[in-house]
């Protein structure tokens, strides 16, 4: 009976001691599933968050997660550098406690959940929720707030060597302008896989590409630019200069650049603007058929009509256009008159008069002119007024000279022989009269000739000696 008795007491003492085991063991896992804090040896993201509140740990990975910087570098130097915050990323706060709490939840999820904790912790991976403002990334991130002033770039273009007359091309030269858009999105790039790593990263480094800076316009290699120089180098030596006595008109690249022009992948010249040119040439340097206004002997002005003026200058337009177009393309230096379709015997610019004879009709007086030195002065005997075979009046071209010569007026049969024969309107000219007496006065009145200028024989010989075939005869009342 008394070893039944002791084996009672002794099962009520272990039943009373499991009875207070329990109790504790119910009371620790109440407490500890009640917990608010991570089980030891509890990690989360890689940190270990043991025996720590969430609101503990939002702060912990918020500060690793929002550590990084970014760096901007251009051959290595910085240029920039932000925050994530700068750059307008920011932990979302509320939604990352929410995930904190849940993980806490976790631990509790069923008793051998709870217990597996308890002996060995837990290891939780979370997103870490960033929120964006790209306002703030666009105004800080600009090519303006690099710490180096940006070089500009510089265009391929056209250069002259006036040494050697010749074109080359200056190659483009690459400078540092950058796009905003372009590193705001290098930029972003970057900024990007820091808020979505799984761990925290640290500070990041972005050289510039060579490739995102602008490009210069021009590059040497531009076909437009190669064409240009190729064609002005065809033509750029050219030089033509234009006598006029001692009087000279130089056309070279100045002018004539402005007549080169592109079209369909060709450089060529305009004729348009060649023959404007010639025009303008020939506007300024003709003298035949325009009014010309003649300073006599005696310093009367006489002004001649363009039909009474037969005699000087004249451009011969089309040939000259194509002359000079064939200079042009030749491209080489020509010093040459320009091409005439009249051309007188002699010029300094504008004046054409350096040679002449001078015939005063009123007064029967003739001056012969040569290189600006009277050579011989006379009386003469013009038209026959009474029979309407004046003289004509104007100015016009000796056609030729013939000695000796026999003149027939055409209402006669019978010539006459003269030694010296000047023609120079319509069967009109200068020659010797032997068989006159008397010359000058008022004899052409009524005893003039059929219309040639007779002269006396010395003079006419003096004349005939000296005068060139087209020296201008100036006829004038």
């Amino acid at each position: 009976m008394k070893g039944n008795k002791a084996v009672k007491i002794v099962l009520l003492a272990l039943l009373g001691a499991l009875g207070v085991a329990v109790a504790v063991l119910v009371s620790y896992l109440s407490r500890e599933w009640n917990r608010t804090t991570y089980f030891d040896k509890t990690t989360i993201n890689g940190f270990d968050v043991s025996e720590r509140k969430p609101e503990d740990v939002l702060h912990i990975l918020t500060d690793a997660y929002s550590a990084p910087k970014i760096t901007l570098t251009e051959g290595g130097k910085e240029e920039g550098t932000w925050t994530l915050s700068q750059l307008g990323y920011t932990v979302d706060q509320s939604k990352l406690l929410a995930g904190l709490q849940d993980a806490l939840k976790k631990q509790r999820a069923s008793i051998p959940i709870l217990l597996d904790g308890i002996m060995n912790g837990n290891e939780f991976t979370l997103d870490i929720p960033f929120s964006s403002d790209e306002g703030k990334i666009s105004s800080v991130v600009t090519a303006a707030s690099l710490k180096d002033p940006r070089v500009e770039n510089a265009n391929a273009e056209l250069v002259y060597d006036e040494g050697t007359k010749t074109y080359s091309i200056k190659p483009e030269v690459q400078g540092t302008q950058l796009d905003d858009g372009d590193i705001q999105k290098l930029v972003k790039t970057e900024a990007e896989k820091l808020v979505t790593s799984a761990k925290p990263a640290g500070d990041v480094s972005v050289e510039i590409p060579s490739d995102l800076y602008k490009k210069p316009d021009v590059l040497s290699t531009d076909e437009t630019l190669n064409l240009q120089m190729n064609t002005y180098n065809a033509y750029d030596q050219a030089v033509i200069t234009y006598d006029f006595g001692t009087q000279k008109e130089v056309l070279d690249w100045n002018t004539i650049k402005d007549w080169v022009f592109f079209q369909d992948g060709q450089g060529m010249l305009s004729e348009e603007k060649i023959r404007a040119y010639v025009t303008s040439l020939a506007a300024k340097y003709n003298t035949i058929y325009y009014t010309r206004t003649f300073t006599t002997t005696g310093g009367q002005q006489i002004t001649f009509t363009d039909s009474e003026n037969n005699y000087g200058y004249l451009v011969d337009e089309d040939g000259e256009y194509q002359q000079l177009l064939s200079d042009i393309q030749n491209n080489t230096a020509v010093e040459r008159e320009p091409v005439y379709s009249y051309k007188g015997v002699g010029r300094d610019g504008t004046n054409d008069l350096l040679e002449y004879v001078e015939i005063n009709i009123t007064q029967q007086h003739l001056w012969f002119y040569k290189n600006g030195q009277l050579v011989v002065e006379s009386n003469v005997v013009t038209g026959n007024v009474s029979k309407k075979q004046e003289t004509q009046t104007g100015i016009f071209p000796i056609a030729y000279k013939q000695s000796p010569a026999t003149l027939i007026p055409s209402n006669e049969t019978n010539g006459t022989p003269v030694q010296y024969w000047m023609p120079f309107y319509d069967g009109q000219g200068l020659h010797d009269a032997s068989w006159r007496t008397a010359f000058g006065g008022n004899i052409y009145q009524t005893n003039g000739s059929h219309g040639c200028v007779n002269l006396p024989p010395a003079v006419a010989a003096t004349i005939y000696d000296n005068i060139d075939t087209g020296t201008p005869v100036i006829l004038y009342k």
